[in-house]
């Protein structure tokens, strides 16, 4: 049983890895996996070993898209020293705040996303920078501290959030985008896996196969990416946001009915 469950899990991690790779927001596909496959485990280790087996397939990712797109390592390390930081302050306020409050807003927050995205047919189709080259890596820092905190503060979504936000307020396009929220990413989840490792939460039996379908999705989705360009990572970012209206839509309805 043990062998079919980590089959069912692996296949959900490829497909994780694919859309991870493009737009980010892997995480829709293998966290829910997880808790239906292993409902013994504990939350901790549900997110643990979903980190331990999504990081490698990012860092995949990444560097299929450093050999295509130039990225701007000033600002990947500004955005990730922030990310990393606030996503602590994230899961702190995250503990202390009513899911009642919580859920609702980030609900109207992916639908003002995704309709702005949707209205601006030209959003990312194009790099047209907004500001100097002294001012972008600070710009950077905010974005990274704003979806680090997202990340411990909820969690699902933010490599695509990391997408918009370098999208909307720099102006880079959505495979520069791509490129760089991966490296980003990376930092802020080698941050977190120290203490998911330290503390024993990974579960290395099920993460490791899971680790090699996430890379090889990784793999295929970063050069598809790659190949179709911006309007296809447009289209994948929309699907992608849309889907996290109807998970946080579903939990919403949960809460009142």
């Amino acid at each position: 049983m043990l062998e079919t469950t980590t089959a069912i899990a692996c296949i959900a991690a490829f497909f994780a890895g694919f859309i991870d790779s493009i737009v980010g927001g892997g995480g829709l596909v293998q966290v829910p996996a997880l808790f239906i496959l292993f409902p013994s485990y504990s939350v901790p280790q549900i997110i643990g070993t979903n980190r331990f087996s999504s990081f490698m397939g990012t860092a995949v990712a990444g560097y299929q898209y450093s050999k295509k797109v130039k990225i701007p390592w000033k600002t990947v390390i500004y955005a990730g020293i922030g990310a990393a930081v606030m996503s602590y302050s994230g899961a702190l306020l995250s503990s202390l705040m009513s899911a009642r409050i919580l859920k609702p807003t980030i609900l109207i927050l992916m639908s003002i996303i995704a309709i702005y995205t949707y209205r601006k047919k030209d959003l990312g189709q194009e790099e047209k920078l907004r500001f100097s080259v002294q001012i972008i890596p600070f710009c950077g820092l905010l974005i990274g501290m704003a979806t680090g905190f997202y990340n411990g503060f909820v969690g699902p979504g933010t490599g695509s959030l990391l997408v918009f936000g370098f999208v909307s307020i720099i102006g880079y396009s959505f495979l520069s985008a791509s490129a760089i929220s991966k490296v980003v990413n990376i930092i802020a989840d080698v941050a977190s896996l120290i203490f998911f490792v330290s503390k024993g939460f990974v579960m290395f039996k099920i993460a490791f196969p899971m680790m090699i379908c996430n890379m090889a999705g990784s793999y295929v989705g970063s050069k598809i990416a790659i190949l179709r360009g911006n309007a296809f990572v447009r289209v994948i970012f929309l699907i992608v946001v849309f889907g996290l209206i109807l998970r946080f839509g579903y939990d919403v309805l949960g809460l009142y009915y």
